[in-house]
């Protein structure tokens, strides 16, 4: 990979990310009760303070661009809006349907799927968007 596309997957997969912080700070009071977080007294997750999750949803995130870089490369599509479609795709069609099923066997609520599959759907759009713009 050249250094302008790992700089690519690196914006990319930090758009994603902080895209993933402003989408959970929005939809946090549902998506705690969907995901049956156990809160204290203030509404705050009782196991807040550790950066683990942060740190996984930032290597998770990662590995994402980086693959659909690959794909992207390997399928020679460039430009913006191919690479967000292609990104739609991914998130509609691959990530959100896995989430729905983990969801559905698990017995968590559908509300639950939709925050989460929300998330992969927009979140994988602006990786290929992204993308889409350091190839163009």
């Amino acid at each position: 990979m050249t250094d302008m596309g790992l700089l690519s997957v690196i914006v990319a997969a930090a758009v994603a990310w902080l895209w993933g912080a402003a989408w959970y700070m929005a939809l946090s009071t549902p998506w705690l009760r969907a995901a049956g977080v156990p809160c204290d007294e203030d509404g705050k997750p009782t196991n807040a303070g550790s950066p683990l999750p942060f740190v996984l949803s930032a290597l998770a995130m990662l590995l994402v661009a980086g693959m659909m870089r690959h794909l992207l490369a390997m399928s020679g599509l460039a430009g913006a809006m191919p690479a967000a479609v292609t990104g739609l795709g991914v998130g509609l069609f691959f990530i959100a349907p896995w989430i729905m099923i983990n969801n559905a066997y698990a017995g968590r609520p559908a509300m639950l799927t939709v925050i989460d599959g929300g998330y992969a759907v927009t979140g994988a759009t602006l990786i290929g968007l992204v993308l889409g713009l350091f190839a163009a």
